[in-house]
């Protein structure tokens, strides 16, 4: 009997259910497409200066990204970069003096520079690291972590003096947009001074290693012959964006990716120009204790 029912009324049932499933997907569909048409809009409307022009169009590599293809060595030196999102900060002022490091960030900022002490020393296998200087942004909380950072470090290790280039600021557009976010005045300020920091800094080295020197590391000063290591502490939007450009990524991408606070990204630049990446925001030193983004702890918000 109730096997009858379903065949008789299955004509007035799933004509139902199709119909609801069809406007539902229709709906979805319209949805879809008027949020495609709002975001092609809002890049349609973007000054064609604030999309980045690559020189070689993705996915291909420019060999002469730092312009210095022409003076690569094949023995030459292997620049190393680590770069460090400082410790968590006091958000309550728009005063940069008063956005003074929290009592979790200091111990951040301690555990990340026995992690880089660590890393210098080197253990069994994993050879130590020959860092020659730290750079520091010229903001507050980039410097007291650097500070605290450095006293774990050798002394012949060189702080370089604060560099406002460094100092955090929207460095270009993202893709996707966040219309409701109005980055307009602080990306008119500080995209084009974040762009001259990558160019400042990131280059392949032209430097050759010397034959008889080589895998001699100068005790002094921890020069190596085949290796040259830097660490930069500054900022989460500054090291994303430097990310993305060091490895010919869309800068437009930058904020797809997540740093906290004193993790480690760590690029590394071959003689002959290429580039990699051997971590991104790496706080396995912090344990989920002293893991935070900005106030936020954990992983979820």
């Amino acid at each position: 009997m109730f096997s009858r029912y379903l065949s008789v009324n299955q004509q007035y049932l799933f004509p139902a259910v199709s119909a609801i499933a069809f406007v539902s997907i229709s709906t979805n569909c319209r949805e879809v497409n008027e949020a495609a048409s709002r975001q092609k809009s809002f890049i349609d409307s973007i000054p064609k200066h604030q999309i980045y022009k690559p020189k070689a169009p993705y996915p291909a590599w420019d060999k002469n990204w730092d312009g210095r293809e022409e003076k690569k060595r094949e023995n030459g030196v292997t620049k190393h970069y680590i770069l460090i999102r400082h410790g968590q900060y006091d958000e309550s002022s728009e005063d940069d003096n008063e956005r003074k490091l929290t009592a979790l960030g200091r111990r951040q900022a301690h555990l990340t520079g026995l992690r880089l002490a660590e890393m210098i020393r080197g253990i069994d296998k994993f050879r130590g690291m020959p860092v020659t200087r730290i750079h520091v942004s010229h903001m507050t909380r980039a410097k007291e972590t650097a500070e605290l950072i450095a006293t774990h470090l050798p002394d012949h290790i060189e702080t370089c003096c604060p560099d406002p280039l460094l100092n955090e600021g929207i460095p270009s557009r993202f893709v996707p947009t966040r219309p409701e976010k109005n980055i307009e005045d602080d990306l008119a300020i500080n995209g084009r001074r974040i762009e001259l920091a990558f160019n400042k800094y990131f280059k392949r080295s032209t430097d050759d290693v010397t034959a008889m020197t080589t895998n001699f590391r100068h005790p002094v000063d921890n020069r190596h012959e085949e290796h040259e290591v830097e660490i930069f502490v500054c900022h989460g939007n500054v090291i994303r964006y430097f990310f993305c450009r060091a490895l010919q990524l869309p800068p437009e991408a930058w904020l797809r990716f997540s740093t906290f606070n004193c993790s480690l990204t760590y690029l590394m630049v071959k003689p002959n120009g290429t580039v990699s990446c051997r971590m991104l925001g790496d706080v396995g030193h912090l344990g989920y204790g002293n893991t935070t983004f900005s106030m936020n702890h954990g992983f979820v918000p």
